[in-house]
């Protein structure tokens, strides 16, 4: 099957890959639309430590199933359907305590199984979502990354009322907006690029550039004791120590972006202000919230998204290297 291979770092092509064989408990979809993440750009740039070349990526995927495997009953050929990435082994200690998200033998469509940045994409029937009546392909793709919204939030217990600070609008970030916003927080949004931090704005939240003035802004914001829950979203060690300073004590931090490096935290801060520091990974049973949210119009910011052909997805990805911000969010399709 035709597919874009990325045979490693900055080194992406269209070319030949195996056709997935659909097992009896499989699903076999060809998908329509599959957004680009910060994820596959950061496979594609050499930046996550889980990349093993060569790859198949595309983990946000919408399609049509045409296929399904003798076991499977609550799919049918012809059905529009949404991929949940994450495919749990089912025994390990995480997935035995309901998060297959952090399996010991951790498994992602678009990694370690062929993604959908391809003529057809394989997933198990546990992991397929019915998209709801009249959504879109390219907004039903957006179920992935608002998941991951939905479940960054809830790991930081976000409430309506509370002083919410997300740190980074990328794709992730301003899916973390629209759920603080639609649960309603009070949502601020830091950036260093001003481009985001406009989209963001747009979006409904209230912004601040990420500068040496950062600190103090927050602070001035809420009687100098701190945010209530800091979400940090753009993957770097100095947003993450910059995520304990910003929060009040005995609040609460949530780390969703994939800092490579290692983080020096100040061992004070762990007693002297007594953070709750939460790790946020994928998601686990937020999808059908997420396509909840994505039909009833709740979600604004996939009507900003840029089609691109499939085929032509290859230069795209050294666009976007060049410039993070030449769109917002990158969508590609399959006709």
């Amino acid at each position: 099957m035709k597919a874009l291979i990325l045979e490693g770092i900055r080194q992406m092509k269209l070319g030949e890959w195996p056709a997935p064989n659909c097992g009896s408990t499989d699903v076999l979809l060809r998908p329509i639309a599959v957004g680009i993440c910060a994820g596959d750009m950061q496979h594609y740039l050499g930046r996550n430590p889980y990349t093993k070349y060569p790859l198949v990526g595309g983990h946000e995927i919408c399609g049509t199933v045409i296929e399904t495997g003798a076991e499977v009953t609550r799919v049918k050929r012809g059905d529009f359907a949404v991929i949940e990435p994450v495919v749990g082994c089912g025994h390990c200690y995480s997935c035995r305590h309901g998060k297959p998200n952090c399996c010991m033998n951790f498994c992602l469509i678009g990694l370690h199984r062929p993604g959908g940045f391809a003529e057809l994409c394989l997933a198990p029937e546990q992991n397929i979502h019915l998209v709801p009546a009249g959504l879109d392909p390219v907004t039903a793709s957006f179920a992935e990354p608002l998941a991951i919204g939905i479940h960054a939030c809830r790991r930081g217990e976000v409430k309506a009322g509370e002083y919410c600070l997300i740190l980074g609008a990328g794709p992730i970030g301003l899916a973390i907006l629209e759920v603080a916003k639609h649960r309603g927080a009070r949502v601020v949004v830091t950036d260093i690029n001003e481009e985001r931090l406009a989209f963001a704005h747009e979006l409904g939240a209230e912004t601040i550039k990420a500068d040496d003035k950062l600190l103090a802004t927050v602070a001035s914001q809420t009687n100098n004791e701190g945010a209530d829950v800091v979400i940090e979203a753009a993957g770097t060690s100095e947003t993450v120590r910059a995520a304990v300073d910003l929060v009040a004590p005995g609040a609460r931090v949530v780390i969703v972006g994939l800092a490579k490096e290692n983080v020096a935290l100040n061992g004070f801060d762990f007693t002297r202000k007594e953070v709750n520091i939460l790790g946020s990974r994928n998601s686990v049973n937020a999808f059908p919230e997420a396509l909840a949210l994505l039909a009833s119009g709740a979600i604004r910011y996939p009507k900003v998204a840029t089609q691109i052909p499939m085929w032509e997805g290859v230069p795209i990805f050294a666009k976007l290297d060049e410039n993070p911000a030449a769109m917002h969010k990158g969508v590609l399709m399959l006709s």
